[in-house]
């Protein structure tokens, strides 16, 4: 029996896993996460010292409109996810029809968020009021800039995308912005608990 020369019939290699996206914007996040984290860290600590302040304070916010957001984001992290499984399997029509309902979502966000915000200046309530408004902007105001600048990202690659474009450097980019925007709906999941429910 003749021996086979496995050099000239090479087996094939078991596809290497790999972590999605960009390793800058896993170091980016994890700085992020560690700064939210201290922030609170800090309202549980000072919430701890001034809980009945705290708890009448918390009774000014706006709980319907919490509630829709953490919906919108919910919904618009999975367009995402969609629309970047869509991108991996080159259906580039498929990916941006996905991130068009993310970024309608994400938009709405801003808009009910900037609608409590004004709500809160008519009643004569800023970062002064008290410490636990002063977290309340901090905390939420710091949320509210990362939508700000994960949105323009989305609307990007729902723009540029097109059929037979799709490379691995393309894909690897809407892999960071979708990393992106995953840790600010996950941020929004512990935020609004922790300032509008936890009494």
């Amino acid at each position: 029996m003749n021996a086979v020369d496995l050099s000239l019939h090479p087996l094939p290699e078991k596809q290497k896993k790999r972590i999605p996206g960009d390793e800058l914007i896993w170091l980016f996040l994890l700085g992020d996460m560690v700064c939210f984290a201290m922030f609170f860290a800090l309202y549980s600590y000072t919430k701890s010292s001034h809980n009945a302040l705290f708890v009448e304070a918390q009774q000014a916010l706006n709980l319907h409109t919490g509630s829709i957001n953490t919906l919108l984001l919910l919904a618009s992290s999975c367009f995402v996810v969609i629309a970047v499984k869509a991108a991996r399997l080159q259906m580039a029509n498929t990916c941006r029809w996905f991130l068009l309902p993310a970024v309608l979502c994400g938009s709405g966000f801003v808009a009910i968020k900037l609608f409590e915000y004004q709500e809160k200046a008519a009643l004569g309530i800023n970062f002064l009021t008290n410490d636990f408004f002063l977290f309340y902007y901090l905390i939420t105001g710091m949320h509210f800039a990362h939508v700000l600048l994960g949105l323009p990202l989305l609307v990007y690659f729902a723009v540029v995308i097109r059929e037979g474009k799709l490379d691995a450097k393309t894909i690897n980019n809407l892999e960071s912005s979708a990393i992106f925007w995953h840790m600010v709906d996950l941020l929004w999941i512990v935020i609004f608990p922790l300032i509008y429910l936890v009494r």
